[in-house]
């Protein structure tokens, strides 16, 4: 297997810094957002909505190995979490319940 190779540039203050890719999810889906090794940084729940549920697979379809599961809470609000976790498989978001507007980041 090839392991995924992060991207760099270097920031404001000349040291290296990590580029990462991204997929926007905004309905109810499965969005096979890589296939093949990858790297899931954060997952960014922009305007996320109550009991809305997000799936990750480490598959290149809603399928197992599953990584976790996240379920909006009643009173939900903005937030991202960091995951920095190597995929072999791919990399699929299942979203469900209730439509929200996420942001997966990923190398």
């Amino acid at each position: 297997m090839q392991p995924t190779t992060a991207r760099l540039i270097l920031d404001a203050n000349g040291k290296p810094t990590t580029i990462y890719n991204y997929a926007n999810i905004t309905t109810q889906t499965t969005t096979l957002v890589k296939s093949g090794n990858t790297f899931l940084h954060t997952i960014t729940f922009n305007k996320p909505t109550a009991t809305g549920t997000v799936k990750i697979d480490d598959a290149i379809t809603d399928t197992t190995p599953v990584v976790g599961t996240i379920t909006t809470p009643a009173s939900p609000i903005p937030v991202t979490l960091t995951y920095d976790i190597y995929l072999t498989n791919g990399l699929t978001i299942v979203t469900g319940t209730a439509n929200q507007d996420i942001t997966v980041s990923y190398l």
